[in-house]
């Protein structure tokens, strides 16, 4: 197979962390026979700095052009004023718009070998795989008006406005229905119909869309006993979907179910095949150019790009396996208990991966 893949390192450990998943890459094609056509872009603070704009022209098209894309992370403390007019987070949500894509997938999966390292006790992990999906486009972080204003009298007024359309919720949900045909066929639908027009107009969607597909079972879930039974019983979820602020909060509140952020990858797809696959940890500027990051949560966005983007399946599954047996024997880094290095770590997957 032929596919090109955009890589965009970022800020802070994401320059270390895509350039071990770069290296599994390799080992990807030649295991298998493929060629794929590498090349890196700016993005983020590093392109504020040498382009004056998170989002250059020249990593837009690159993207566009692409199979698919494999972002390090944006951000740190050298851009971490909200009042600037240019943020490295705009280079994240601008790709995003640019490549059409509306909703981030982040799976979660517990392993026996990291249980300790869990808030949870152990019976509660036992069975724990399950994905969120959590649309990107709509909802209160894009809906308007909104504005802050003074109020007469003294004070200020601030206003911000919770906006979807069917066709917003219909796709992201089909989506949904989809990948739960491939996992245990079940989908919670997660939102607040009893106080939100937008909640109630997205359960009448899903219900609607659910009709096209008799074989996956559909559950309905208010997003505050949503957030209890991620704690209580997360075994019993297979597939979430829900909208952008609910999906924002419970995504980050399942994160530490497994033990480690080091973990967690996520995809952000569209209609078609394109991606962008990210880690979740972030760009981890106070650990950056030391070694120390741990590269396992980018090789499984690989993973995730290979399955998804490239339909690589048998591939995906070796790089899974990798990392599995990379983590049965313990070679990994400080935030999982190990003494090895990111490149170290990287390595071991791909020892794993070629033999």
């Amino acid at each position: 197979m032929k596919a090109s893949i955009v890589l965009l390192p970022g800020d802070g450990i994401g320059p270390e962390v895509v350039a071990e998943a770069r290296l599994v890459l390799d080992v990807v094609a030649n295991r298998f026979g493929h060629t794929l056509d590498l090349s890196e872009h700016l993005i983020g603070g590093v392109a504020i700095d040498r382009e004056g704009t998170a989002l250059p022209e020249a990593t837009s098209k690159a993207c566009a052009d692409a199979h698919a894309v494999l972002l390090g992370a944006v951000g740190g403390p050298k851009w971490d004023n909200p009042e600037a007019k240019v943020r490295p987070e705009q280079g994240l949500l601008g790709i995003r718009k640019h490549m059409g894509l509306f909703a981030n997938l982040r799976p979660v999966k517990a392993r026996a070998s990291l249980a300790k390292g869990s808030p949870l006790k152990e019976d509660r992990l036992m069975g724990v795989d399950f994905m969120i999906l959590r649309e990107l486009t709509g909802g209160l972080y894009f809906g308007q008006p909104r504005f802050t204003e003074k109020m007469d009298g003294g004070g200020e007024r601030s206003v911000d406005t919770l906006e979807y359309t069917d066709g917003e919720i219909r796709r992201i949900v089909r989506l949904a229905f989809d990948i739960a045909r491939g996992r245990r066929g079940h989908v919670t639908s997660v939102d607040k119909a009893n106080v939100l027009e937008t909640s109630r107009l997205w359960r009448r969607v899903t219900v609607e869309v659910h009709k096209q597909y008799p074989d996956v079972i559909l559950a309905h879930q208010l997003v505050d006993s949503c957030a209890m039974r991620l704690v209580a019983g997360p075994s019993d979820f297979d597939v979430i979907v829900t909208e952008n602020m609910f999906g924002d909060i419970l995504s980050d509140e399942a994160s530490v179910i497994t033990g480690s952020l080091g973990l967690l990858p996520s995809a952000s797809l569209g209609e078609g095949k394109q991606g962008l696959y990210e880690p979740v940890h972030g760009s981890a500027p106070d650990i950056a150019g030391q070694g120390l990051a741990n590269p396992l949560a980018t090789i499984l966005s690989l993973a995730m790009l290979l399955h998804h983007s490239l339909e690589l399946h048998e591939e995906a599954v070796a790089v899974e396996g990798a990392v599995e047996e990379v983590l049965k024997m313990g070679a990994v880094t400080s935030d999982l208990g190990g003494k090895l290095t990111t490149h170290e770590v990287g390595e071991a997957v791909r020892q794993a991966l070629a033999s």
